[in-house]
């Protein structure tokens, strides 16, 4: 059997300052044309492999220990002291662990309870990371992005998210015109809660949907009837949001590509400004929840693939942009105007449209970047508590890149965000020349080229309507800690 998938490129000609011309795609949302390129058995079974998702490189598993909180506030000593630097806004990530229902196909780092209590126990430990910060970033740094995710943010009640953004307005000046965005579990809030929200500041939502199937939401435990997610959108139109996203996920137990095109149908007569869609991994040895999982239920790898083909043809049928990998936008949403402009970037929360911009992330388990560093947070409460009580930042572990890494983090993040690389760019950017650099790379993506995943050439690289279904494995060529460690369990299938 053959998978014919309904994604193709219209290209465009960009000229070289060395006088070359080359064919580009620079919108992924152009990938729609009549006659499809065809994903045969043989191919989908070559990839269907273990790889990262890139939100950063490296990536999350090669932090260590040996990064803590000392070479984390020298990372904020060198942004506050750097000429510059200092000026650049920041992001923030607040990381709220509590949900009141399991959901079994999670992976996020969360803790289940009905007693919300303890949510005012946490935001008091969160001031004080929040003091520890800005006492050596210093006081009233820009901010242009928030986002609150967790877990289930709007475990909150309405009075500590009155609190929690009073307290971090005391400490940061939040930008006009900023990109401040909430997870919103549907079953957790009401038109007069999303009034709140918009009254505090929120301009953006996500709805965590992930399918619309009866029989998929008993399968997962997230049962939300469709009328209730419809009737909290249109009010957050009412309410003047600027953008309402909606989480999808295929290859759930029970998901068939007929009942997902049902989903589909109801998302597209929903219009959501923007869709985050997710394949599922099914990684039980690591997420105890999906232990609860029947694995004969879950669809084929044949079936997974008909899903995805069958959400861009819809989708991209509809007007959505598709920005990449997993993110689609209708084209006046800020995420598809920054994929035109060239100024997209992936983060820990995924596509962002801020390139370079310092992310502090506060709360139990969450990873920030700063400057050439990452670092990541404890994973308990009681570890969280207890150095916050000794007066310390809870810094589990990060990493520091080298130069390598930066280059590498160059290309891999241009395939993921653009699809194409231009080898004068890099060479300017980082002092290299790219064709002795990544030698050993080229030659390796001579197979990928044979199967028109990827087009090569004088100026560049550049990913092919086929192979976006596979960027990930383009990006893992150029990731150098995949070169000597092929255990990749670890990780998410790649299609």
């Amino acid at each position: 059997m053959q998978v014919k998938v309904n994604v193709s490129t219209r290209g465009h000609i960009i000229r070289c300052k060395h006088g070359s011309e080359r064919m580009t795609a620079n919108n992924t949302s152009e990938f729609l044309q009549v006659n499809p390129p065809v994903i045969s058995p043989e191919l989908l079974l070559r990839y269907d492999v273990a790889g990262p998702r890139y939100t950063s490189y490296p990536t999350a598993d090669r932090f260590v220990e040996a990064f803590g909180e000392q070479e984390y506030l020298q990372a904020l000593a060198q942004r506050r002291e750097g000429v510059g630097v200092k000026a650049y806004p920041l992001s923030l990530y607040i990381h709220i662990p509590f949900c009141e229902s399991l959901c079994y196909y999670c992976a996020c780092n969360k803790i289940i309870t009905k007693h919300h209590e303890r949510g005012a126990e946490y935001l008091r430990y969160l001031e004080r990371e929040v003091a520890l910060n800005v006492a050596h970033l210093g006081a009233g740094q820009s901010v242009s992005q928030l986002h609150l995710g967790g877990g289930s943010p709007t475990f909150l009640s309405d009075d500590e998210l009155r609190a929690l953004m009073a307290m971090l307005r005391r400490n940061f000046s939040l930008a006009p015109g900023g990109e401040y965005s909430i997870e919103v579990d549907p079953r957790t809030v009401t038109a007069a809660r999303l009034n709140t929200l918009a009254l505090l500041g929120f301009n953006r939502l996500s709805f965590g949907v992930q399918d619309f199937d009866p029989e998929v939401q008993i399968a997962v435990h997230r049962i939300q009837p469709a009328a209730q997610v419809f009737d909290l959108v249109a009010e957050s139109r009412r309410l003047g949001f600027d953008s309402v996203n909606v989480d999808l996920i295929y290859g759930l137990p029970k998901q068939t590509p007929e009942s997902f095109e049902r989903t589909l149908a109801q998302v597209v007569e929903l219009r959501p400004d923007r869709i985050a869609l997710y394949g599922y991994a099914h990684l039980p040895e690591r997420f105890k929840p999906q232990r609860r999982i029947h694995s004969q239920e879950l669809p084929p790898g044949s079936a997974k693939l008909a899903m995805l083909a069958s959400a861009l043809r819809v989708l991209m049928g509809a007007g959505y942009v598709y920005v990449g990998m997993d993110h689609f936008a209708l084209p006046n949403d800020a995420l598809a105007v920054a994929k035109r402009q060239g100024r997209l970037h992936r983060n820990f929360q995924g596509y962002s449209t801020q390139p370079d911009c310092d992310l502090i992330a506060l709360g139990v388990s969450a990873i920030g970047h700063v400057g050439a560093t990452f670092s990541q947070n404890v994973k308990t409460l009681d570890a969280y508590y207890d150095l916050l009580n000794q007066g310390r930042l809870p810094v589990e572990r990060g990493l520091a890149a080298s130069r390598d890494d930066l280059v590498r983090r160059t290309v891999i993040m241009a395939l993921m965000c653009q699809g194409h690389v231009l080898f004068e760019s890099v060479d300017v950017a980082h002092l290299v020349d790219f064709k002795t650099y990544f030698a050993a790379e080229l030659q390796s993506l001579a197979d990928m080229q044979a199967q028109g995943l990827v087009a090569v050439d004088d100026a560049g690289i550049q990913v092919t309507e086929l192979g976006w279904f596979f960027v990930r494995g383009v990006a893992m060529v150029f990731d150098k800690y995949l070169q000597t460690d092929r255990n990749r369990a670890r990780f998410s299938k790649i299609i």
